[in-house]
């Protein structure tokens, strides 16, 4: 599964991951104690339906998956909810959420998302948005500064700096993406993340939904991530913190100094021995910086 999630999809042999490569941080076995609540909301009259997980109690925060969706509800959003109402939506043509045919870019989407708010009773959020995530989230930022209370760019797309291109993922073989996306390819998550189903109908279904992925974040990110975003973010009104992997292989950790150049007042934190998946290599750090900065 993902990118910025990663375009594979893990067995469905097992729960979470595999035992022989479980990666081993702090926030292992938090899954066991989740009270995680997945449900289906109705938006703009139903031509959304969107699928949505939430938890926790605080502050709202609303997470931007990247171009890869989530995994379900990974060990950093169980440990965000400890101090926010995190909702995390699949957007519209990710996992079973519907209404992807009504959007043909960013600006659809920066709308999409006011109604789902609306629709949540949400006036403002936190929003911490990686990848493609971030991409959008710095467009609501833009474009809705009253949606947004402050902002978390992690290894976000939405620049070009034609000296360091971001990496063309549509064009790259699983053994490239891997490369791209972990500071260790070989590490035990990004093994058990990169992982391979054994069964020829899991390789389908896998296979099935990595060309609904694609295909949907084709429309925001091909054949470049440059929407015009650069011309957009001076209007940033929310204090921003752009978070980043130091060896991020698809968006270099130079984006996150352009970021910072763009939005006024923006501060960096550059996350060591982590790639563009920052919340999966280290989640610990992640959270820790993430919760930091929001309650800060």
């Amino acid at each position: 599964m993902l990118l910025g999630g990663i375009l594979c999809v893990r067995s469905k042999r097992t729960r979470g991951y595999p035992r022989r490569c479980k990666p081993r941080t702090t926030l292992e076995g938090i899954e066991k104690k989740r009270k995680m609540e997945e449900k289906t909301v109705t938006v703009r009259n139903g031509m959304f339906e969107t699928k949505l997980r939430t938890d926790g109690n605080g502050a709202p925060l609303l997470f931007l998956h990247g171009a890869g969706g989530l995994r379900g509800w990974d060990p950093f959003l169980v440990e965000l909810a400890k101090h926010f109402t995190v909702y995390a939506p699949a957007h519209p043509g990710f996992e079973t959420s519907t209404g992807i045919d009504q959007i043909d870019d960013m600006l659809d989407m920066v709308v999409y998302y006011n109604d789902l708010l609306d629709t949540l009773h949400l006036e403002s959020v936190h929003v911490v948005g990686h990848s493609m995530g971030g991409m959008l989230g710095a467009e609501l930022a833009a474009l809705s500064p009253h949606r947004v209370r402050k902002l978390v760019l992690a290894n976000a797309v939405g620049l070009w700096l034609d000296d360091h291109p971001i990496a063309d993922f549509f064009a790259m073989t699983p053994e490239q993406l891997g490369m791209a996306l972990w500071h260790d390819p070989n590490s035990d998550v990004a093994r058990a993340m990169m992982a391979v189903p054994q069964d020829e109908k899991a390789q389908l279904e896998a296979y099935l939904i990595r060309m609904q992925h694609l295909s949907t974040a084709g429309k925001f990110l091909w054949p470049i991530p440059d929407k015009g975003l650069k011309k957009r973010l001076h209007r940033i009104q929310a204090p921003t913190l752009v978070l980043w992997g130091q060896s991020d292989g698809l968006a270099p950790v130079c984006y996150a100094q352009e970021f910072q150049k763009r939005i006024s007042g923006s501060r960096v934190t550059i996350m060591p021995r982590c790639g563009h998946m920052p919340m999966y290599e280290d989640p610990t750090g992640f959270v820790h910086a993430v919760t930091g900065f929001l309650k800060g």
